[in-house]
């Protein structure tokens, strides 16, 4: 009888995508995701566009006001995204 190697289907997607893209960009979808959770459902409302690139979480607000808000709440924000995923992935918050 052959001892085959069982592993989850969740297990196999992890590896796979660290083979392909580093371990950082599950880490990075999870930060996206994790977004209207740490700022809210309003703040997310007017976000239109989530994205990161070397550890820059760039985000595009479509209001000037609330631009000009969180951009006095950068520190609180980037924290509570880093606990989202146990780590620090991002090290700074760009707002346009």
């Amino acid at each position: 009888m052959k001892y085959f190697d069982v592993q989850s289907l969740g297990e196999l997607i992890k590896a796979f995508y660290e083979q392909r893209r580093g371990s950082g960009y599950l880490d990075e979808v999870k930060i996206i995701n994790s977004w209207p959770d740490v700022v809210g459902p309003f703040i997310a409302s007017h976000t239109t566009d989530l994205s990161i690139r070397n550890g820059i979480l760039f985000v595009r607000i479509d209001s000037d006001s609330l631009r000009n808000e969180l951009s006095y709440s950068k520190s609180v924000l980037l924290k509570n995204l880093n606990e989202q995923v146990g780590r620090e992935v991002l090290k700074e918050i760009v707002l346009n």
